[in-house]
């Protein structure tokens, strides 16, 4: 054999048996059959064998495995990010002609989808006050096709009443999707609550260092998966394998990242609940939070990000300089890392809500409670001196 040809050839040459505690990368679109017999182009592959690197390599499947063990799912698809997994559960189950709904307090891009390419579709969705519960009933339509949840809510954090959302929509035959990506998939079990598709955003914890965008669809039953199966074949929903082995990883340290930033976000929410400039502070596992009394119930912990509300009489430009003078907490969006985030929604739609551009979410991080805190407190002072240089 030429030594161009030798050079070509995939046959492995170092000894097999090689065992190791990390999962290996593989890389590949092309799959290679014995026979011709053999090729199939399934995207069906943990049933019937590998066919396309579009579908997931060893490494995707393993992490999608481990993902549906954790969760109770029957199998979890891995995609390109939570805007993704978003769109692959609309696709999956609205046509031209439906009707969906979701909360007000949904994660902007959901909603930006909706008013976007949904709408483009022929396809109708409606919001709804997140704190319904089994008022959703009177918002079921004949051609409802989906009940969206998400809970805590982006940025206001409102709990909903997700396993009352899932009964009433469970006897309108009303499938319901939720994205679960603030329980991590494992403070909140969606499946024992009545949801039909959990949706996480494996960039935030799973990930939880904010150097990968992943996502991720689990499906409850059979007749779930063979909703998502054909649509997630259709899109081309291919994900990196390196992106995989960063998630797997991140897995291994889930519990006891999601342990300290527990104890760490309730020091910090607790400490501004104390504070003269504070309004209110919108965690779950604090009574101030809507839907609290759902968290207690139906929840077995809190997590990183939370959102407070500066009192009246704090201006916008106030509220902005604040968080200009933040020095460990920096200014970004997203969540789920080892690095405090604080960031203001200036413009934040709620109906029957002006919250001024008052409203701060932090992302609590592994950094000392005590430094977050005293990071906070200078940069309250800061506003004291603004106020006092503007009179």
């Amino acid at each position: 054999m030429d030594w161009r040809t030798k050079l070509l050839d995939p046959a492995p040459r170092a000894r097999s048996g090689y065992r190791s505690l990390a999962t290996p990368v593989y890389r590949g679109s092309t799959v290679v059959f014995d026979s011709q017999a053999d090729v199939t182009d399934d995207w069906r592959q943990a049933e019937n064998g590998y066919s396309y690197g579009l579908y997931g390599t060893p490494t995707t499947l393993e992490l999608a495995a481990r993902l549906a063990d954790l969760e109770g799912a029957r199998h979890t698809f891995i995609v390109p990010g939570g805007q993704a997994a978003i769109a692959l559960v609309y696709l999956a189950y609205c046509k031209a002609g439906s009707h969906a709904l979701v909360p007000v307090s949904a994660y902007g891009p959901n909603r930006e989808m909706a008013d976007g390419l949904l709408r483009s579709l022929a396809i109708t969705v409606e919001p709804y006050d997140p704190m319904i519960g089994s008022g959703i009933k009177d918002l079921i339509k004949d051609n409802t096709s989906l009940i969206w949840c998400e809970s805590p809510g982006s940025v206001t954090m409102e709990v909903q009443d997700v396993p009352e959302i899932a009964r009433v929509a469970r006897g309108c035959g009303v499938p319901v999707a939720l994205d679960n990506t603030y329980a991590a998939g494992v403070l909140f079990d969606a499946f024992a609550h009545g949801v039909d598709v959990s949706i996480q955003a494996l960039t935030k914890y799973v990930g939880g260092h904010s150097d990968i965008l992943l996502g991720s669809v689990s499906a409850r039953d059979d007749h779930a998966y063979a909703m998502l199966g054909p649509v997630y074949r259709q899109l081309g929903l291919a994900v990196s394998p390196d992106d995989c082995s960063l998630a797997l990883r991140g897995l291994q340290t889930l519990a006891v990242r999601l342990d300290r930033l527990q104890l760490s976000a309730l020091a910090v929410a607790e400490w501004l609940a104390r504070q003269a400039d504070v309004e209110t502070v919108l965690h779950p596992a604090l009574p101030s939070c809507p839907g609290h009394a759902n968290w207690k119930r139906d929840f077995t912990g809190s997590a990183s990000v939370f959102s407070f509300l500066f009192r009246t009489g704090i201006s916008a430009k106030q509220v902005e300089y604040f968080v200009n003078g933040l020095n460990l907490f920096k200014i970004g969006l997203s969540w789920g890392g080892v690095t405090s985030l604080a960031v203001v929604y200036p413009a934040l739609d709620r109906p029957g809500k002006n919250y001024g551009g008052r409203l701060v979410r932090l992302n609590v991080g592994l950094e000392e409670p005590l430094d977050l805190i005293n990071d906070l407190e200078q940069a309250f002072d800061l506003i004291e001196s603004l106020e006092r240089f503007s009179d």
